[in-house]
């Protein structure tokens, strides 16, 4: 078979112009394997580049950073005992030898190379893991960017221990709701922020301490309640992972701990108009950026979730034929977890 079905975004900035079409398979390069997607997940990333909100787009492009299936083929430098694997694939290529940072040559899969919103994905062996027995293909698609992203930001970057306390902004997402799972998983008591009381449910039902709305104006000063009225010893945050960013980040500076830590991957909510750099200094805070992760970080990621025996939430999965529902729900925020497509 030299063809295959995927879905390819052919024309920037024009939601319409992604479609399901057939298109050449790929083939794999010496060091690369295929595999056979049995499921994908969708990431913000995937809608910014249909809006046009990302940089360096090129079409035609297959997008789609997240997939799990089977080796059905190698390259002539990779060992042969790969084929018919069930995998779990690294969406970070190029990483590069500093734990720290990324190298210049670091991209995700799925722009620009093709991703795995196909029945068919060209990868480095590098980037292939065994999927976890435990984890069924729809749950092994749900879990590398937002579980790699999720797992630096926490614990490589945000060096969260048992027994602190964590406040997880915007819960509901893909990355918000693994972050809430690792942490649980390893001691720390998770807080939570929402715009949607159902979701701060959810996540109350999953183990979350509490949660506070954002959208009411006096929701820090709910979340110091909160803290006050729990049955922890520990009453303040030691640290806070937030992907919005926007004004609001002067609310974190003032809600952590002296000598806190607060981790960013995102501003959804914009660049801030002002930083309350007065506070950041004076309270010794420790404001750090992170992105993605290394393949350091991915193998730790899987290493804790085989050990805790996590299982990410799923939204869905929707077959491959509804990527425009599963796409439109994304851009409305509808979803609680991971949105997952099962690729036929």
């Amino acid at each position: 078979m030299n063809t295959m079905q995927a879905i390819v975004f052919e024309e920037a900035k024009n939601f319409d112009a992604l479609r399901r079409k057939e298109v050449d398979k790929p083939q794999p390069k010496p060091t690369e394997v295929i595999v056979q997607i049995k499921a994908c997940a969708l990431n913000h990333r995937d809608v910014w580049i249909t809006q046009g909100l990302y940089p360096s787009i090129k079409v035609p492009i297959i997008l789609g950073s997240d997939g799990a299936g089977f080796v059905e083929q190698v390259g002539s430098d990779v060992g042969k005992q790969w084929l018919g694997k069930e995998v779990i694939i690294n969406p970070g290529l190029g990483w590069g030898d500093n734990p720290r940072v990324q190298s210049d040559d670091y991209r995700i899969l799925g722009l620009p190379d093709n991703g795995t919103q196909a029945q068919f994905v060209a990868v480095p062996a590098a980037n292939v893991l065994t999927k976890p027995a435990y984890l069924s293909f729809a749950e092994a698609a749900a879990t590398p960017l937002g579980g790699l992203t999720g797992y630096r930001a926490l614990f490589t970057q945000g060096q969260l221990q048992r027994g602190q306390n964590v406040l997880l902004t915007g819960i509901g997402g893909g990355v918000a709701s693994l972050m809430l799972q690792m942490a649980v998983a390893t001691g720390a008591n998770v807080y939570v922020t929402s715009g949607d009381a159902a979701k701060i449910d959810r996540a109350c039902h999953a183990g979350a301490q509490g949660g506070v709305n954002y959208k009411d104006k006096d929701w820090p000063q709910t979340l110091n309640k909160l803290l006050l009225n729990s049955k922890v010893a520990n009453k303040q945050i030691d640290l806070i992972v937030d992907s919005a960013c926007g004004d609001g980040i002067n609310d974190l500076i003032k809600i952590v701990k002296p000598g806190g830590r607060i981790v960013f991957f995102g501003m959804t909510k914009g660049i801030p108009s002002k930083l309350d750099v007065g506070k950041l200094f004076w309270k010794q805070i420790t404001l750090q950026g992170t992105t993605m992760g290394s393949n350091a970080d991915f193998a730790a990621m899987l290493e804790l979730f085989q050990k805790h025996k996590i299982k990410p939430t799923i939204d869905g999965p929707y077959p491959f034929n509804e990527y425009k529902l599963a796409y439109e729900r994304m851009m409305s925020s509808s979803q609680y977890g991971k949105i997952v497509l099962e690729v036929d």
